[in-house]
């Protein structure tokens, strides 16, 4: 048996499918983390930085879909559903919020080692991604609770500043195309609206910058795109 190296969060609340992936996965190597519900997958992806999660979608707390939601917000950790939901618009839902694969109850052993194996090849090649709080010299950005403070206080946001803001930050350090930033937060027929970003740029830099007309984190590179440096 070949071992592997890597830790895996097994995320699932049926201790005989924990247990089970737990003795499987060990015996071949790897480092198991286990969490239980939605809230405390959430912490352990932060807190652990696993190398791949195995994903229970019928969770106790809040369903296994918005689970994938908030880690895509600031991570690219390969994410295997395993999951008793077999139906197709299930499987679609959850691929299509970021899902790398999808495993349907009961399964067997050796198929979902094969396909965990191929989720760790996939993403071997490094990422940029940093951690889920970001901290500058002017606020502080929570990814994972969406929430960004300045001065010990929390900054309001609405949602389409949230979603500029997260974008960029995902990209921190790279040039974010106009049409990239449009069509992703506004929407494929919004691509030409530039006007829009030179609007909540503005207003981001406001709430966030100490200097809002000499803007540090939330750069405009002309006729191109923007760019956060944290």
């Amino acid at each position: 048996m070949t071992e592997q190296t890597g830790t895996v969060l097994v995320v699932d609340d049926e201790p005989q499918i924990v247990r089970a992936l737990r003795i499987n996965l060990a015996a071949r190597g790897y480092k198991v983390v286990t969490a239980h519900d939605g809230a405390a997958a959430l912490r352990a992806v932060a807190e652990t930085k696993p190398d791949v999660v195995v994903l229970d979608l019928g969770l106790p707390d809040i369903d296994g879909t918005d689970v994938i939601t908030g880690l895509r917000g600031w991570t690219t950790v390969p994410i295997i559903v395993l999951s008793a939901r077999g139906e197709s618009p299930d499987k679609v839902k959850a691929l299509d919020l970021g899902a790398d694969d999808y495993v349907t109850k009961p399964f067997g052993m050796d198929e979902l080692l094969a396909r965990l194996r191929a989720a760790l090849r996939r993403s071997a090649v490094p990422s940029a991604e940093g951690d889920a709080v970001i901290e500058t010299e002017s606020f502080t950005l929570d990814l994972l609770a969406k929430k960004v403070h300045r001065d010990g206080a929390e900054v309001h946001l609405t949602k389409t500043e949230w979603g500029v803001l997260e974008l960029l930050v995902r990209n921190r350090g790279r040039l974010v195309a106009q049409k990239q930033l449009l069509r992703e937060v506004w929407g494929p027929g919004y691509e030409n609206e530039s006007h829009y970003l030179r609007v909540y740029l503005a207003q981001l830099r406001r709430k966030l910058e100490k200097e809002p007309s000499r803007p540090r984190h939330l750069i405009t590179e002309p006729g191109m795109g923007y760019r956060f440096e944290a």
